[in-house]
């Protein structure tokens, strides 16, 4: 069964009703799959068992694989599923100002910088450190003509978060932490202390896209009021990473519980690549929601 926060604790013992207010949060990239139902079925029973409200946003910052047949796709997969949700939904597209302005805010702070390194350099950079000391990435910024000089030549350049400057914004990490009532995919629960440095200076925008995952997703979930984010043990290392940019932007931290991932009959997890396992091929077949929900262990 699962608990709640030590903040609803108290507030439930004085008798203060508590929102629950969760999401499903799919890219338009693909297709649908079982893996996406086990985890939106998850959220939308946990809302209903609490009172609360589950919410589906649309995360299409990607705007060269996002696709509107998809959205409608997801859309019909998730009616089929017997979910409801409230209107209207919010996609990411719509709202490009909001991560630039939090963006902009970071920026003054001097805890993002410009990084004009591609992937590949990035990696080589990684390759190459002494002893193999370096498995994730961190960098500084340009010297300020340097920079100067690459952006008048249209440079393309990614925005990064520095880990050196918000550990001196904050005086360190000690004191951040995550309560997980789910479990992490190395069996974590409970009270995690975050550890932003194991994901290195991540790419919070490029200069061709406004916004990227991390930043994208934490302005989302405070903005839309989300007390608990529901989803697969793959994503449990963000938590680290967007605890430290809600401690860096002032907003609240949800609860996480983060779910097993399912997996095929060859134990490779489910993937949106693995047409033959949507849920449109599925419903074609002839599976009723109720045989997947069996399927599935629900």
């Amino acid at each position: 069964m699962w608990g709640c926060s030590p903040r609803a604790s108290r507030a439930r013992a004085l008798g203060v009703s508590v929102p629950f207010v969760t999401r499903f949060a799919p890219s338009p990239t693909g297709l649908l799959h079982r893996g996406h139902a086990y985890s939106a079925l998850l959220a939308y029973e946990a809302a209903q068992a609490a009172g609360g409200t589950f919410l589906l946003r649309i995360e299409d910052i990607d705007a060269t694989r996002a696709r509107p047949e998809f959205e409608a796709a997801i859309f019909e997969d998730l009616a089929w599923l017997g979910i409801t949700w409230p209107t209207p939904v919010r996609r990411q597209s719509e709202h490009l100002e909001d991560y630039e302005a939090a963006l902009v805010r970071l920026a003054a702070e001097g805890l993002v910088y410009r990084c004009f390194r591609t992937r590949k350099e990035v990696a080589q950079a990684m390759a190459s450190a002494p002893h193999g000391a370096m498995d994730t990435f961190r960098s500084a910024p340009l010297p300020a003509g340097e920079e100067a000089e690459r952006l008048a030549g249209g440079e393309a350049f990614a925005w990064r978060l520095s880990l050196d400057a918000a550990q001196a914004r904050l005086g360190g990490f000690e004191d951040l932490s995550f309560l997980e009532e789910g479990q992490g995919p190395n069996g974590e629960s409970g009270l995690i202390r975050a550890r932003p440095e194991l994901g290195g200076d991540v790419v919070l925008a490029r200069k061709d896209v406004g916004v990227a995952y991390h930043l994208a997703v934490v302005l989302d979930d405070a903005l839309q009021g989300v007390t608990h984010v529901i989803r697969g043990c793959d994503l449990f290392e963000a938590a680290h990473v967007q605890r430290l940019l809600q401690a860096l932007l002032g907003l609240p931290t949800p609860v996480y519980r983060h779910h097993r991932l399912l997996a095929g009959p060859d134990g490779k997890r489910y993937a949106k690549r693995d047409r033959a396992e949507t849920l449109q091929a599925l419903r074609a077949a002839g599976l009723t929601p109720e045989q997947l929900r069996q399927e599935m262990g629900l």
